[in-house]
């Protein structure tokens, strides 16, 4: 786990909760990223592609949060808590609405059966990073 070998390493890493969920938080969030991208991807090349514009929208723009979140969670110096949490907060939000469409659609295709899953564990390390962080 290099994230977490990073973290610890870090000077100014130390005091801010759990750095082990905050590593599996980081890891998840770029993981569900490159899911939902290739989700969004993978929507596109459907036959029905008009149906699935909601879940590609969500797909990016989960995309997009995670990635945010990720790097902003990497960042150790000048650590803000209120940020960070609040960060964490918005994507676990999006990973709920995203992974919420894409079920609607994971009887039909794997790619958002794949997705979904991933969001989800995304929002649960989310989740508990924001938690072990509470005052």
């Amino acid at each position: 786990m290099q994230v977490q070998e990073m973290i610890s390493r870090h000077p100014q890493a130390h005091g801010r909760g759990n750095n082990g969920l905050l590593a599996r938080c980081i890891e998840q969030c770029y993981s569900c990223a490159q899911i939902c991208t290739s989700c969004a991807d993978a929507c596109l090349a459907e036959d029905m592609v008009k149906s699935l514009t909601q879940c590609i929208r969500l797909n990016l723009d989960c995309a997009d949060v995670c990635n945010i979140t990720g790097r902003m969670a990497t960042r150790q110096t000048g650590w803000d808590d209120e940020m960070i949490r609040r960060m964490l907060h918005t994507c676990a939000a999006a990973c709920r609405l995203c992974a919420d469409e894409c079920q609607k659609h994971a009887g039909e295709h794997e790619h958002c059966r794949i997705c979904a899953d991933a969001c989800r564990r995304c929002m649960q390390a989310c989740d508990e990073a924001g938690r072990s962080m509470a005052h």
